[in-house]
C-alpha cells in the first residue's frame, strides 16, 4: 500500500487543504513509488505562518541553554539514525550510500555548531560621550521561511534551521518536492529532541506554488533560499521590502591547473569536483582551465577516467556515481552534451546509460562527460548544467586563467592546483568568487567557515554557513542606552 505523508502545521500532522498529493519516486528506478506527499497551497502556508507567529515569542523567551539543549539532543538523534536516514536519502535523491552517509552524519555536526552559537549570541558595550552605558542586544527576527534544494536536502536544511532556531526564531520549512521525505525526517528529529510542537511548520508541495504563497504571505519576517538564480530572482522581486532575504543561487565553477601542478593531483581534484554527487553540487566543477603544456595529457587522463567510473544505483556495491535526481535533470544533461557536439567540441562520455544498459533502463543514468576544444562563447562553457559534464580549455598565463575563471555571471567557487605561493595569493585576491580552494576540489566546505558567492551566485545579504557571522541574518541588533 502506498504510504501517504503529511504536512506538520500547528503541532499536528495533517494533509494539504483540499487533500491534493504528488508522487515521490526513486531516480534509480522510477517504478519505485516512495510515497504520496501533500500538494500544498496558499491556505496551508497561511495556517503555517499563523501558527509559527504565535509560537516563536515563547521560544525566544526561553534561556539560550534550553535552545542549545534541544539542538544538542537533535544532533545525538541524528548521529544515531544517520545510516537509516542515509539509505532513505539514496533511495529518494540517488546519491551513493557513501555520499548519503557523509551528508547524514554532517547534520549532527551542524546542529552541535549552532547549539554552541545559541550560547554565544553576545551583544557588545560601547564607550559613550556621556555618563551612560551603551550596549547592544541580539534578538530574533521572528518567523523565518526556509526554502531548501534537493541536492543536499539534509545539510542545506540543517544549516538554515539550526541557526534560525538557535537565535530564537520560529520556522516555516518548505523542502524541495524532489526530496520531501528528508524534510520530514529533519522535523521528526527536532520534535523528538524536544522542540516545541508549534515552533516549526513543515509545508510540502511544488516549489512554484508554495514558494509563491510564502512570498505573498504577510507575517514572514525573513526568508532564506538556496536554489537557482532564476527562482531566487523571482523571490526577491515578490517579497515585501520589509522581509529580510538571503539568496544562495547558482555557480559555474572552475578549476585552474598551473604548469607546475602535479597531474595526479589535478586529475583527482577535477574528478571529485566534477563527477562526485553526479555533478549535482552548487560548488561542482564544470570548467577546467589548464596550462597549455599539461593540456593534452590532462584531457587524455580525464577521458580515460570517465570510461572507468562505475555508474549505477547508489545502493549497489562498488558504484561511484548514482543517477541524476529527476527526469528533467537527465534530459537537460543529455541536451547539453548534444549542444557541445553541435558547437564543435570533442565529447568523450555523456552516453544515456538508461538506453544502453537494460539493467539501468528505469533510472536516470548518464555516463560522465569530458568536453574539450570548445570556444569560450559556447553555451556549455557559460551556462550552469548541474550534472557530470566538465569542459576543458588551455591557458597561457595566470592573467588568462583569472579572466576566464571570472568570465561568468556567477561567482561561487573556484579552485587552483599549483605549488606556487605567489600565484596562489594573487589568484585568491583577484578572482571574483566567494570561495577559493587551493589544491582541493571546488566541492567540500567546512561547516564552521563562511559560505556564499559573489555576483549572481548570492544576494550577499549574509553568509549562509559558518559560526557567529551566520547569526547576523537570523537576529536583529538593538542598541540600549543606560543612563543614571
Amino acid at each position: 500500500m502506498t504510504e501517504r505523508h503529511l504536512n506538520y502545521i500547528a503541532g499536528e500532522w495533517q494533509p494539504a487543504f483540499g487533500g491534493a498529493t504528488f508522487e515521490d519516486r526513486n531516480p534509480a528506478d522510477e517504478r519505485d513509488l516512495i510515497g504520496l506527499f501533500p500538494d500544498s497551497g496558499a491556505a496551508d502556508v497561511a495556517a503555517a505562518v499563523l501558527s509559527v507567529s504565535a509560537a516563536w515569542p515563547a521560544w525566544a523567551a526561553q534561556s539560550p541553554e534550553l535552545r542549545a539543549d534541544v539542538l544538542f539532543k537533535a544532533a545525538d538523534i541524528m548521529a544515531r539514525r544517520a545510516d537509516e536516514i542515509a539509505a532513505e536519502l539514496t533511495r529518494e535523491e540517488g546519491k551513493t550510500l557513501n555520499e548519503a552517509r557523509n551528508e547524514a552524519r554532517r547534520i549532527a555536526a551542524n546542529f552541535r555548531l549552532y547549539a554552541g552559537e545559541a550560547l554565544r549570541l553576545n551583544g557588545e558595550t560601547y564607550p559613550s560621550e556621556s555618563a551612560q552605558l551603551v550596549l547592544s542586544l541580539r534578538q530574533p527576527v521572528g518567523v523565518v521561511a526556509v526554502i531548501t534544494p534537493w541536492n543536499f536536502p539534509l545539510s542545506m536544511a540543517a544549516r538554515k534551521l539550526g541557526p534560525a532556531l538557535a537565535a530564537g526564531n520560529g520556522v516555516v520549512f518548505k523542502p524541495s518536492e524532489i526530496t520531501p521525505s528528508m524534510g520530514q525526517r529533519l522535523v521528526e528529529v527536532l520534535l523528538e529532541a524536544g522542540l516545541p510542537p508549534k515552533l516549526v511548520a513543515l509545508v510540502q508541495g511544488k516549489g512554484a506554488k508554495v514558494g509563491q504563497a510564502i512570498t505573498a504571505q504577510p507575517g514572514v519576517d525573513a526568508l532564506t533560499f538556496t536554489g537557482s538564480y532564476a527562482v531566487g530572482k523571482q523571490i526577491a522581486a515578490s517579497l515585501s521590502t520589509d522581509t529580510r532575504v538571503q539568496l544562495e543561487m547558482g555557480g559555474k565553477n572552475a578549476t585552474v591547473v598551473l604548469a607546475d601542478a602535479s597531474l595526479d593531483k589535478a586529475v583527482a581534484t577535477i574528478e571529485r569536483g566534477a563527477f562526485g554527487l553526479t555533478g549535482q553540487a552548487c560548488t561542482g566543477t564544470s570548467r577546467v582551465l589548464v596550462a597549455r603544456p599539461l593540456y593534452a595529457e590532462l584531457v587524455a587522463r580525464l577521458e580515460k577516467s570517465v570510461a572507468a567510473i562505475k555508474v549505477g544505483p547508489g545502493t549497489a556495491e562498488g558504484v561511484q556515481m548514482g543517477p541524476l535526481a529527476t527526469r528533467g535533470q537527465y534530459d537537460k544533461v543529455l541536451a547539453y552534451v548534444g549542444i557541445a557536439r553541435e558547437e564543435g567540441g570533442r565529447v568523450v562520455g555523456g552516453d544515456a546509460l538508461s538506453k544502453a544498459d537494460p539493467s539501468l533502463a528505469h533510472g536516470y543514468f548518464v555516463r560522465p562527460a569530458v568536453v574539450s576544444d570548445l570556444p569560450e562563447t559556447s553555451r556549455l562553457w557559460r551556462e550552469e548544467i548541474f550534472g557530470p559534464v566538465v569542459a576543458v580549455r588551455a591557458i597561457d598565463s595566470l592573467d588568462e586563467a583569472i579572466r576566464l575563471a571570472d568570465d561568468t555571471e556567477y561567482g561561487l567557487a573556484v579552485s587552483l592546483v599549483t605549488g606556487d605561493l605567489p600565484s596562489v595569493l594573487r589568484f585568491a585576491r583577484e578572482t571574483q568568487h566567494g570561495i577559493v580552494k587551493v589544491n582541493s576540489p571546488t566541492t567540500g566546505v567546512s561547516l564552521n567557515a563562511p559560505f556564499g558567492g559573489l555576483k549572481h551566485s548570492s544576494n550577499q545579504a549574509a553568509k549562509e554557513q559558518g559560526g557567529a557571522n551566520v547569526m547576523d541574518f537570523y537576529s536583529r541588533i538593538k542598541s540600549i542606552y543606560l543612563g543614571a
